[in-house]
């Protein structure tokens, strides 16, 4: 993966762990549901400065008693609402990594032939549902340069060139008001859709 000039969580440091470590920009796609997503990218800069540690490394995180890792995703500011939670589910990826890749959180993309074999693979990391697995696609493709054939209809609509719908597409703050925008009208839509009578 090149090193990539990130922005999605608009906190400087964080973005740059972003930006170098594989791990943690499958981590932060992870924390990515039920809290803002400049909070969930920002988190694993949190988990690897309360590590004691500049990056994340699989196997320390997979084999961390549960307990500590938890109570550590929990002190405050927590790094997610549900900190408890979460910290089981980012273990269980870091264990995933660790059975299936070597630790090697890279090696999850580094040699797909395919958008179609790289979605898969990312389907099958814990916490990952199609959804969240076409977002990191895209995220991949539009900002860490990982582009194999068939990448952005992969990913679906969110490997759109140019839309603004996921955290694959914010590169700044304007981006970033432009994505929650949307996020907003199809919240409100889905409401509307779901409060109109059945005939």
């Amino acid at each position: 993966m090149k090193k990539a000039t990130i922005h999605i969580s608009q906190n400087p440091d964080a973005d740059t762990l972003l930006g170098r470590s594989p791990l943690a920009a499958l981590t932060g796609m992870l924390l990515d549901q039920q809290v803002p997503m400049e909070w969930a990218f920002a988190g694993p800069h949190t988990i690897a400065q309360r590590l004691g540690h500049d990056d994340l490394d699989a196997h320390e995180i997979a084999a961390y008693d549960p307990e500590a890792f938890s109570a550590l995703l929990s002190e405050k500011p927590a790094v997610h609402r549900y900190p408890g939670s979460m910290a089981g589910r980012v273990q269980q990826l870091c264990q995933y990594l660790v059975d299936e890749y070597d630790g090697d959180p890279e090696a999850v993309w580094r040699d797909v032939k395919s958008g179609k074999e790289l979605l898969a693979r990312l389907k099958a990391l814990p916490g990952y549902g199609d959804q969240k697995a076409r977002i990191f696609l895209a995220l991949l493709g539009k900002q860490y340069g990982v582009r194999p054939t068939g990448w952005r209809e992969a990913a679906g609509a969110y490997g759109e060139k140019d839309s603004f719908r996921s955290a694959a597409d914010i590169t700044g703050p304007e981006t970033l008001a432009k994505v929650r925008a949307y996020k907003q009208e199809a919240k409100a839509a889905a409401k509307a859709a779901k409060a109109e009578p059945k005939t």
